[in-house]
Order: C-alpha cells, then sequence, then structure tokens
C-alpha cells in the first residue's frame, strides 16, 4: 500500500484579525507513505517505522520525537493501535520554511493527524480530524487554514468542565517524552466540536507574495512580547476593521486602499517591532499610493515573513521590501503564492 499526503502552509493573524484569520498557501509539505510487510522495521525504530526527510531546516527522524509522526501516533493510540504496521515507511518532503510564520507547525501536525486517520483506517471527516489538531494545536487560525484551505475564520468553543480539561492536559501527555509518566499519557480521544470554523470567498486576482527573512522567530518568544492587557481604542480599532476585511477581500474589482486600510493591526504588529528589524519601516513606506498593485501588507503569523496582497506590481514590491531588510542586514527569500483552494489531501497510488 502506498499513499501521499499534502498539506499546505498558511499564514495567519491575517491584518486585524490575531488568532482568527488565516490562509493556506500553495507551498506544500508532501509526506510519502509506503507499506511493504515484506521489508522488516521492527527493529529499525521503537514504532516499526523508517522515517526520512527532505527540505527545510533538520529535525528528529525518531518516530517518537518527530512532530509528524508524534502527531500520527496520537491518533492511532486514541484508536487502540500502537505502532506502525511492519514495513512502514515514511519519506517527509518539507518546502515550508521552518519558524517564519508560514505555519510549518500547522502544517506538520495536520499531516500527522492525516497520516493516523489513514494508518488506523478511521476515515474521519475534516471536522473530527480538526478537533484531534486542536488538542495539539490550540490556536486554530493556522490549522483550520492548513486543513481547510482558502480564507478562514476560526474559534475555539467553550466546553464543559472536563471536556475543557482535556484539552488543557499539558502537551507532553498527548505527544509523549522519554520523561513522562506512562499514567499520564492521553489515550482517550478528543471531545467534539473543540473549534468552529467558516470559509470565506477570496478574490482570485489577490495574489500572495511572502517576503521570507533569513532568520526564525519562535512563536512562544513573539507571543511573550505582547501585553496581558489591551486599551478598548486598541481593540475597537481591530474590530473595525476585521468586520471589513472579510468582505473587502472578496470583492471585484478589488478596493485597494480598503483593503490597506482594514489590513492595519494595533494587537500584535506594534508589539513585535523589536523582534523584526525593519518591520516598522515597511509597514510605513509599502502603500498603495506608491504601490498601485498593492492591496495589503502585514505581519504572516508571528513573523518574520511579511504578506503583501496584490494583485500587479510583484517584482518591485518584494524588491523594495527586500532592500529595507537589507538595510537592517537581514536576507530574504520571495515567494509569490496563490491561495491552496482544497486544503489538506490524501492520494492512493
Amino acid at each position: 500500500m502506498s499513499f501521499k499526503i499534502q498539506v499546505p502552509a498558511s499564514s495567519a493573524n491575517i491584518g486585524p484579525g490575531f488568532d482568527v484569520l488565516g490562509i493556506g498557501l500553495q507551498l506544500y509539505l508532501t509526506i510519502t507513505v509506503t507499506i511493504d510487510p515484506t521489508i522488516d522495521t521492527t527493529s529499525a525504530d521503537p514504532h516499526n517505522a523508517i522515517l526520512s526527510y527532505e527540505g527545510d531546516g533538520t529535525v528528529p527522524l525518531q518516530t517518537d520525537k518527530n512532530l509528524i509522526t508524534q502527531t500520527a501516533l496520537y491518533v492511532m493510540r486514541s484508536n487502540g493501535m500502537e505502532n506502525f504496521p511492519n514495513g512502514t515507511h515514511i519519506h517527509v518532503n518539507n518546502p515550508i520554511p521552518l519558524g517564519r510564520g508560514l505555519g510549518s507547525s500547522a502544517s506538520a501536525i495536520v499531516g500527522g493527524i492525516y497520516l493516523g486517520n489513514e494508518i488506523a483506517g478511521l476515515k474521519l471527516d475534516k471536522g473530527r480530524l480538526l478537533d484531534y489538531c486542536l488538542m495539539i494545536e490550540r490556536h486554530p487560525d493556522n490549522i483550520a487554514a492548513a486543513m481547510l484551505g482558502g480564507f478562514v475564520g476560526s474559534y475555539l468553543n467553550e466546553m464543559c468542565e472536563e471536556a475543557h480539561a482535556l484539552c488543557q492536559a499539558p502537551l507532553e501527555y498527548i505527544l509523549p517524552k522519554e520523561t513522562t509518566p506512562k499514567d499520564k499519557i492521553i489515550s482517550q480521544q478528543p471531545p467534539f466540536n473543540i473549534g468552529e470554523y467558516v470559509s470565506y470567498n477570496w478574490n482570485r486576482k489577490i495574489k500572495c507574495l511572502t517576503i521570507i527573512p533569513n532568520f526564525e522567530v519562535s512563536t512562544d518568544l513573539s507571543r511573550s512580547v505582547l501585553p496581558k492587557n489591551y486599551e478598548l481604542k486598541d481593540i475597537v480599532f481591530n474590530l473595525q476593521r476585521i468586520a471589513i476585511l472579510t468582505t473587502a477581500l472578496t470583492q471585484d474589482p478589488p478596493n485597494q486602499k480598503l483593503i490597506y486600510q482594514s489590513m492595519k493591526d494595533k494587537i500584535h504588529q506594534p508589539y513585535r517591532f523589536g523582534l523584526i528589524p525593519g518591520l516598522n519601516t515597511l509597514l510605513e513606506k509599502i502603500t498603495p499610493e506608491k504601490y498601485p498593485g498593492l492591496c495589503g501588507i502585514c505581519l504572516s503569523g508571528a513573523g518574520p515573513t511579511i504578506l503583501c496582497l496584490a494583485t500587479d506590481g510583484f517584482d518591485q514590491i518584494a524588491q523594495d521590501v527586500v532592500e529595507i531588510f537589507k538595510a537592517e542586514n537581514v536576507e530574504c527569500d520571495t515567494k509569490l503564492l496563490d491561495l491552496a483552494y482544497d486544503g489538506a489531501t490524501v492520494e492512493y497510488s
């Protein structure tokens, strides 16, 4: 048996939609799986699988330490299956930059959930698979975008005390470490309907230009600089704009100035200027007045990647953003991407 899982990259925190809005992007994590029982893998790995990797960065190749296979094992364990079948080979091809704000962790988690679903033959729908994802990643914006594709809004449901406690369990109880006590490892299925999701329309004339600096910003660090409390005026500022943005991005022809203004944010970007050299400058200088094809600009996720929505003039926008970063001694890559409208997929061969 062999099959291939593809999961798109994602950009979250779109404009004012901090922890709410995300988009799937046509840059795919690919997991190719072959199961050949004539090949003995029982001595190669504690969970019977051989794992190989190519792509950005380096990752652990032990199934009990790699995020994709750890996640798959959680799904399998929750449904009475402890190990991969004998003869399992899992090859991961990952072009999504690690730690750059393009949802590499979300793609790995979604890919792992799909892997567990296929190996265990569960045939779960995307809604149920999202419940498993949210046991591991508690912020649904990237997860929903990677799973569903397109332009997605999401939130977490309020839950009963028992379900809430399960969802708040330490991550090492769900993805166990060597030091995790055996009696703490969670082997039960997640609650139903942990989150809610809605897909918005998107004007397909609008493309996603990503400018990717050559340094990483951890999500934990980027969250640590955010305040515990916000001023009411800043909250209202974002609420007003998110109400406009979800419709403005559907309209044809695109209203560049409306999208640009409704993509402004006061909840997270201003607090992250110190983590991303040049961010303040480019948010001030890259405007529709100077670049007629530009619709909007924001941090992608926690950064440092910059997301520019545009209909034209991509090369000039990219060149000038790269120059702003270069003045801060930061080199960048650029990618022009469409939305991944199908989200995560599985194909058998």
